[in-house]
């Protein structure tokens, strides 16, 4: 067999293109979380914390005071940004919630497979007898 013939079984396998499917959902899947947790989900939370803007929050290391992020940043300063590690930890979360809610559901809708029937019970020993006795008459 050629190698592109190998190549075009393996590419046209249900498993890859599952994949390819799969991580292209969910790169699109991921843009849309992100956006809820930073659009939707982050500004509320901030509001009620006395207007707090998560993805502005960072600890400066170094010893020059900056008076926003984008300044630090610009600057190159060795910086902590522990607000953008906030929304990172509330984009997994949702993510993660959202993909066991959907194996549970894939799971629950898969078939079970039918339990195989009992073998049957062996027939006790005089009834044994009696079938060899009879076999044996007829004879």
């Amino acid at each position: 067999m050629s190698f592109i013939q190998e190549f075009k079984e393996f590419a046209v396998r249900g498993n890859v293109i599952d994949l390819a499917v799969g991580v292209v959902i969910g790169g699109a899947f991921g843009k849309i979380v992100d956006s809820l947790v930073k659009d939707i989900v982050m500004p509320p939370i901030g509001a009620m914390m006395g207007g707090v803007d998560f993805k502005q929050l960072y600890l400066n290391l170094g010893d020059t005071a900056y008076e926003s992020l984008d300044a630090a940043e610009k600057a190159g300063a060795p910086l902590i940004k522990y607000g953008a590690f906030i929304n990172n930890l509330v984009d997994f979360t949702i993510i993660a919630f959202a993909i066991f809610v959907a194996v549970k559901a894939i799971n629950k809708l898969k078939r079970e497979k039918p339990a195989p029937a009992p073998a049957p019970a062996a027939p006790p020993e005089d009834v044994l007898l009696l079938r060899e006795i009879r076999d044996s008459l007829k004879k």
